[in-house]
């Protein structure tokens, strides 16, 4: 009898414990909660328009330097010139200093008037329109035959390029001078005969300073060759 009582009483409490679980309530997961946290913004990012940059571009960054440049030369440029002015005025109002500038000009002067006739101008001319063609000539025509032969100087250019200024300037002088001392100007044979000649003397001198300069590059380049030699 007791056999039989254990095994249903065992069954009774299984059951009742059974029962209970079920008759607890569903625990459900609780709903998520979203928030939504306010981000910061900064002024500029608030003033910023979507899109653009408030970093300055390579390009405005230059044209700033090159205006901060300009500035700066300009500058520079009016402080020079003043201060030319300033040490000029100093000169013109100092007396020894025109003492020293009549010294220097009263022989030119003096010259100037025993010379004031019309063959000293023709002359002057003649060598003027000499000097021009010469070095205009040099200045193109020989320093391409010079680079033809393999050879370049720089030295030469700049002397030819003297010679050639001071020639025009002289040439203009002499012109003004003959006008305002003279009758050179006055006689068209005399002006053409002057320019004839200055032509031919200049085309002479042309040829004789292109020689120059051909041989002087032939013999530098033979220097050249001995050095290379000595030196295998």
């Amino acid at each position: 009898m007791n056999s039989i009582r254990t095994p249903l009483l065992m069954s009774i409490f299984a059951l009742a414990v059974f029962s209970t679980c079920l008759a607890q309530p569903e625990i459900t997961a609780p709903d998520p909660v979203t928030t939504t946290e306010a981000v910061p913004v900064t002024t500029t990012e608030a003033m910023t328009p979507e899109g653009t940059s408030t970093t300055p571009t390579l390009s405005e960054t230059t044209e700033d330097a090159v205006e901060k440049i300009k500035d700066s030369t300009k500058e520079a440029i009016d402080l020079a010139n003043k201060k030319s002015e300033e040490i000029a005025k100093q000169v013109d109002e100092s007396e020894q200093a025109q003492e020293y500038s009549a010294g220097v000009l009263e022989p030119i002067y003096k010259m100037a008037e025993f010379m004031s006739f019309s063959w000293f101008h023709w002359l002057a001319f003649t060598f003027m329109v000499s000097g021009v063609v010469s070095f205009a000539l040099q200045l193109v025509l020989a320093k391409l035959a010079v680079l033809m032969h393999g050879g370049f100087s720089l030295a030469q250019i700049l002397t030819d390029s003297q010679g050639l200024i001071i020639s025009l300037v002289g040439l203009i002088l002499t012109t003004q001078a003959a006008t305002e001392n003279s009758t050179f100007t006055n006689s068209p044979a005399a002006v053409l005969s002057a320019t004839a000649i200055g032509v031919i003397a200049g085309f002479l001198f042309y040829l004789w300073g292109q020689s120059e300069e051909l041989q002087a590059l032939r013999g530098r380049k033979e220097e050249e060759r001995i050095e290379k030699a000595k030196k295998k």
